[in-house]
């Protein structure tokens, strides 16, 4: 096991690296001055000076860029250039409302896509299976953020069940908040990973060893959980990784949505005011939780299939 995670760490060194200089290159890349954004039109030549100085973007490129690895690899993320507050302190305070956010609706996901593609594929052909494939089409069908304005007009605005906007304050205030985002996130990962799952169940039921278990007379529930469900698991890990991948990602339009705090409102703001300190240490945020899914997903083929640990 220990050999997996070290083979999979130095894999996303290279990853990493690529990541921060591909950013680092787009941002340089995008037109307009971002001193003259901040600053405001009617800045002087001297003031337009002064802030490249104190930003550093009066320097080489090359400079910039060995200044810009070494601040992310130390995780010193800079000052924001709008708001002059340290973007550590910006990060520290918005990205607990995303990573709540994240698990909620992820986890809504598995509890309910999970078992439906079970059941589905449990009994094709009939009507569970059908409502399956109808709840996972319609899921796929509509755009996150309209069904999210929907619930946000049908239960927060209409019939009051709901708060509008805002994050909460306690542990229970915050669950609270954060229920309409999370469904609106979860019908898709829940349909997404339904529908896999389903695939994935009726492969293994239709196998050699899942006909002797039941030809050797072993019951119906162990069939479906221990020789199928569980040998089911590799492609349905995949799912998961990357459906937890695109919930973080799709987190940030939902924050607009609902009006939540969260590192999507921060970064979405950043890009228009080209505040590039929040938005590189925005996207290695992102980067760090893509290798950290990655890995996780990784540890988990080897948890359900031993052969993978004996490859590593």
């Amino acid at each position: 096991m220990l050999r997996v995670v070290g083979a999979r760490l130095l894999d996303a060194v290279p990853t990493v690296l690529l990541v921060l200089t591909l950013v680092f290159v787009a941002l340089r890349l995008l037109p307009g001055d971002p001193a003259l954004v901040v600053l405001g039109e009617y800045a002087t030549q001297d003031q337009l000076a002064l802030f490249r100085r104190q930003m550093g973007l009066d320097l080489p490129l090359w400079q910039q860029y060995l200044a810009f690895l070494k601040g992310m690899l130390t995780f010193d993320f800079g000052t924001s250039m709008v708001s002059q507050m340290p973007v550590s302190q910006l990060i520290r305070e918005n990205l607990p409302y995303t990573i709540e956010l994240t698990l909620v609706a992820t986890g809504l996901g598995v509890v309910v896509g999970i078992p439906m593609g079970v059941v589905a594929a449990v009994n094709r052909g009939r009507w569970p299976d059908m409502g399956a494939r109808i709840y996972s089409l319609v899921g796929y069908a509509i755009p996150d953020f309209y069904l999210g304005a929907l619930l946000l007009i049908g239960f927060a605005l209409n019939l009051g069940w709901f708060p509008i906007n805002g994050g909460g304050s306690g542990f229970l205030d915050r669950m609270y908040h954060v229920i309409l985002p999370a469904i609106t996130l979860a019908t898709l990962k829940s349909a997404f990973l339904g529908r896999l799952t389903r695939t994935s169940m009726l492969e293994v039921l239709g196998r050699d060893y899942v006909r002797t278990a039941r030809a050797k007379g072993a019951r119906e529930p162990r069939v479906i959980f221990r020789h199928g469900l569980r040998n089911a698991l590799l492609p349905v890990a995949t799912g998961l990784g990357l459906s937890l991948l695109a919930t973080l990602s799709g987190s940030v339009a939902i924050e607009l949505v609902f009006n939540r705090p969260g590192i999507g409102e921060v970064l979405i703001s950043a890009i228009a005011k080209r505040d590039y300190p929040v938005i590189q240490a925005g996207v290695v945020i992102f980067a760090f939780f893509v290798v950290v899914v990655n890995l996780g997903v990784d540890l988990v083929y080897a948890l359900v299939d031993p052969r993978i640990r004996v490859k590593a």
